[in-house]
Protein backbone atom coordinates (compact mmCIF):
# COMPACT_ATOMS: atom_id res chain seq x y z
CA UNK A 1 0.00 0.00 0.00
CA UNK A 2 1.63 3.44 -1.09
CA UNK A 3 1.80 6.07 1.39
CA UNK A 4 2.09 9.52 0.31
CA UNK A 5 2.60 13.04 2.93
CA UNK A 6 1.05 15.77 1.71
CA UNK A 7 2.68 19.20 3.05
CA UNK A 8 0.71 22.47 2.26
CA UNK A 9 2.09 25.90 3.02
CA UNK A 10 0.13 28.15 1.59
CA UNK A 11 -1.88 30.54 4.07
CA UNK A 12 -4.76 30.99 1.57
CA UNK A 13 -7.65 28.94 1.72
CA UNK A 14 -8.78 29.59 -1.99
CA UNK A 15 -7.05 30.48 -4.96
CA UNK A 16 -3.64 29.44 -3.92
CA UNK A 17 -1.89 28.32 -7.47
CA UNK A 18 0.55 25.73 -5.55
CA UNK A 19 -2.73 24.10 -4.19
CA UNK A 20 -4.31 24.10 -7.57
CA UNK A 21 -1.32 22.34 -8.90
CA UNK A 22 -1.11 20.03 -5.89
CA UNK A 23 -4.61 18.87 -6.62
CA UNK A 24 -3.45 17.67 -10.31
CA UNK A 25 -0.62 16.07 -8.48
CA UNK A 26 -2.97 14.11 -6.14
CA UNK A 27 -5.57 13.26 -8.87
CA UNK A 28 -2.81 11.41 -11.14
CA UNK A 29 -1.89 10.00 -7.58
CA UNK A 30 -5.36 8.48 -6.71
CA UNK A 31 -5.54 6.73 -10.16
CA UNK A 32 -2.19 5.00 -9.75
CA UNK A 33 -3.13 4.35 -6.08
CA UNK A 34 -6.85 3.96 -5.37
CA UNK A 35 -6.14 1.81 -2.22
CA UNK A 36 -2.88 4.21 -1.45
CA UNK A 37 -3.13 6.19 1.77
CA UNK A 38 -2.52 10.05 1.75
CA UNK A 39 -1.55 11.91 5.15
CA UNK A 40 -2.36 15.44 4.45
CA UNK A 41 -1.20 18.78 6.36
CA UNK A 42 -2.59 22.35 5.73
CA UNK A 43 -0.37 24.37 7.36
CA UNK A 44 -2.11 27.81 6.48
CA UNK A 45 -4.98 26.31 8.84
CA UNK A 46 -3.70 24.37 11.31
CA UNK A 47 0.17 25.46 11.71
CA UNK A 48 2.09 23.26 14.16
CA UNK A 49 4.31 25.09 17.09
CA UNK A 50 7.93 26.56 15.56
CA UNK A 51 10.41 24.70 17.67
CA UNK A 52 11.01 26.03 21.40
CA UNK A 53 12.64 24.98 24.45
CA UNK A 54 10.61 22.03 25.31
CA UNK A 55 11.33 20.68 22.23
CA UNK A 56 14.75 21.09 22.05
CA UNK A 57 15.23 19.47 25.61
CA UNK A 58 12.90 17.21 25.48
CA UNK A 59 14.91 15.12 22.32
CA UNK A 60 18.13 15.25 25.05
CA UNK A 61 15.99 13.94 28.13
CA UNK A 62 14.91 10.29 28.95
CA UNK A 63 11.37 10.44 28.63
CA UNK A 64 10.49 8.84 32.31
CA UNK A 65 12.85 12.78 33.32
CA UNK A 66 10.37 14.87 31.24
CA UNK A 67 8.11 17.37 32.48
CA UNK A 68 4.66 17.54 31.22
CA UNK A 69 5.42 19.98 28.75
CA UNK A 70 8.71 18.40 27.41
CA UNK A 71 6.02 15.24 27.12
CA UNK A 72 3.44 16.89 25.55
CA UNK A 73 6.25 18.82 23.17
CA UNK A 74 7.99 15.34 22.67
CA UNK A 75 4.31 13.75 21.67
CA UNK A 76 3.75 16.50 19.03
CA UNK A 77 6.72 16.07 17.33
CA UNK A 78 7.14 12.26 17.83
CA UNK A 79 3.40 12.27 15.82
CA UNK A 80 5.31 14.95 12.78
CA UNK A 81 8.18 12.59 12.76
CA UNK A 82 6.21 9.49 12.16
CA UNK A 83 4.04 10.78 9.70
CA UNK A 84 7.11 11.63 7.64
CA UNK A 85 9.13 8.07 8.81
CA UNK A 86 5.71 6.10 7.52
CA UNK A 87 5.61 8.09 3.43
CA UNK A 88 6.64 6.20 0.55
CA UNK A 89 6.88 9.37 -1.25
CA UNK A 90 5.73 13.10 -0.27
CA UNK A 91 4.84 15.96 -1.72
CA UNK A 92 4.89 19.61 -0.39
CA UNK A 93 3.84 23.02 -1.77
CA UNK A 94 5.57 25.53 -0.70
CA UNK A 95 4.99 29.28 -2.56
CA UNK A 96 7.43 32.44 -1.89
CA UNK A 97 6.65 34.41 0.89
CA UNK A 98 9.09 37.44 1.06
CA UNK A 99 11.54 35.80 -1.17
CA UNK A 100 11.83 32.61 1.16
CA UNK A 101 9.78 30.06 2.63
CA UNK A 102 6.39 30.49 4.21
CA UNK A 103 7.19 30.70 8.26
CA UNK A 104 4.63 27.79 8.83
CA UNK A 105 6.46 25.24 6.66
CA UNK A 106 10.10 26.19 8.19
CA UNK A 107 8.49 25.70 11.38
CA UNK A 108 7.40 22.22 10.40
CA UNK A 109 11.22 21.17 9.33
CA UNK A 110 12.80 22.18 12.55
CA UNK A 111 10.14 19.72 14.21
CA UNK A 112 10.31 16.90 11.68
CA UNK A 113 14.53 17.43 11.52
CA UNK A 114 15.56 14.71 14.49
CA UNK A 115 19.07 13.42 14.51
CA UNK A 116 19.38 9.85 14.74
CA UNK A 117 15.90 9.70 13.18
CA UNK A 118 15.29 11.89 10.38
CA UNK A 119 19.03 12.85 9.89
CA UNK A 120 22.49 11.55 10.47
CA UNK A 121 25.77 12.68 9.63
CA UNK A 122 27.22 9.64 8.96
CA UNK A 123 26.29 7.46 6.10
CA UNK A 124 23.13 6.76 4.61
CA UNK A 125 20.13 9.63 5.42
CA UNK A 126 17.45 7.58 7.03
CA UNK A 127 14.64 9.16 4.46
CA UNK A 128 17.49 8.65 1.56
CA UNK A 129 15.85 8.41 -2.02
CA UNK A 130 12.59 8.56 -1.03
CA UNK A 131 11.07 10.86 -4.30
CA UNK A 132 9.62 14.06 -3.01
CA UNK A 133 7.62 16.66 -5.75
CA UNK A 134 7.62 20.13 -4.15
CA UNK A 135 5.14 22.86 -6.20
CA UNK A 136 6.86 26.14 -6.12
CA UNK A 137 4.80 28.89 -6.70
CA UNK A 138 5.96 32.99 -7.28
CA UNK A 139 3.95 36.27 -7.70
CA UNK A 140 7.18 37.25 -10.16
CA UNK A 141 10.18 35.96 -11.97
CA UNK A 142 12.94 34.93 -10.97
CA UNK A 143 14.92 33.52 -13.45
CA UNK A 144 18.05 34.01 -15.38
CA UNK A 145 17.73 37.57 -17.00
CA UNK A 146 15.15 38.94 -14.65
CA UNK A 147 15.17 41.77 -12.53
CA UNK A 148 15.01 40.06 -9.57
CA UNK A 149 17.25 37.32 -10.50
CA UNK A 150 19.12 35.97 -7.28
CA UNK A 151 16.35 36.62 -4.87
CA UNK A 152 14.90 33.33 -4.90
CA UNK A 153 15.61 31.90 -1.57
CA UNK A 154 13.28 29.36 -1.52
CA UNK A 155 14.59 26.42 -3.69
CA UNK A 156 18.48 26.93 -3.02
CA UNK A 157 17.13 26.37 0.59
CA UNK A 158 14.82 23.14 -0.27
CA UNK A 159 17.40 21.53 -2.41
CA UNK A 160 19.80 22.25 0.79
CA UNK A 161 17.46 20.84 3.51
CA UNK A 162 15.58 18.47 1.37
CA UNK A 163 17.69 17.48 -0.80
CA UNK A 164 21.24 17.10 0.64
CA UNK A 165 20.52 17.17 4.27
CA UNK A 166 17.53 14.44 4.59
CA UNK A 167 18.49 12.78 1.22
CA UNK A 168 15.32 12.97 -0.69
CA UNK A 169 14.71 12.15 -4.42
CA UNK A 170 13.19 16.08 -4.81
CA UNK A 171 12.08 17.11 -8.09
CA UNK A 172 10.94 20.98 -8.77
CA UNK A 173 7.54 21.97 -10.18
CA UNK A 174 7.73 25.94 -10.41
CA UNK A 175 4.82 27.94 -11.30
CA UNK A 176 5.54 31.93 -11.83
CA UNK A 177 4.32 35.22 -12.30
CA UNK A 178 1.00 33.88 -10.49
CA UNK A 179 0.38 37.75 -10.00
CA UNK A 180 0.11 38.89 -13.51
CA UNK A 181 -3.55 38.55 -13.57
CA UNK A 182 -4.12 40.67 -10.32
CA UNK A 183 -1.41 43.32 -10.75
CA UNK A 184 -2.13 45.90 -13.62
CA UNK A 185 2.02 46.14 -14.22
CA UNK A 186 2.30 42.77 -15.04
CA UNK A 187 -0.58 42.62 -17.66
CA UNK A 188 1.38 42.24 -20.61
CA UNK A 189 2.98 38.96 -18.90
CA UNK A 190 -0.58 37.00 -18.50
CA UNK A 191 -0.17 35.07 -21.47
CA UNK A 192 3.16 33.92 -20.44
CA UNK A 193 1.77 33.08 -16.67
CA UNK A 194 -1.06 30.98 -17.84
CA UNK A 195 1.30 28.91 -20.31
CA UNK A 196 3.66 28.55 -16.83
CA UNK A 197 1.05 26.90 -15.06
CA UNK A 198 -0.31 24.89 -17.93
CA UNK A 199 2.98 23.55 -17.97
CA UNK A 200 3.46 23.01 -14.15
CA UNK A 201 0.17 21.43 -14.28
CA UNK A 202 1.26 18.98 -17.38
CA UNK A 203 4.51 18.41 -15.53
CA UNK A 204 2.31 17.53 -11.64
CA UNK A 205 0.49 15.00 -13.67
CA UNK A 206 3.16 13.29 -15.13
CA UNK A 207 5.25 13.20 -12.10
CA UNK A 208 2.43 11.78 -9.88
CA UNK A 209 2.27 9.44 -12.59
CA UNK A 210 6.26 8.11 -12.87
CA UNK A 211 6.29 8.40 -8.79
CA UNK A 212 3.85 5.99 -8.55
CA UNK A 213 4.91 3.40 -11.21
CA UNK A 214 8.44 4.10 -9.33
CA UNK A 215 6.93 2.98 -5.66
CA UNK A 216 4.87 0.20 -7.70
CA UNK A 217 7.51 -1.45 -9.13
Amino acid sequence: MARLLHIDSSALSAGSVSKEIAETFRAAWAQAHPDGVVTYRDLGLTPVSPIAEADIRAAFIPAEQRTAEQAAAAARRDELISEVEQADAYLFTVPMYNWGVPATFKAWIDQIIQGGRTLTFDGQPPLGGRPATVILAYGGGYGPGTPREGWDFVQPYLETVLGKALGLDVIFIKAELTLAERNPAMADLIPKAKEIRSGAHAAADSHARAVAARIAA
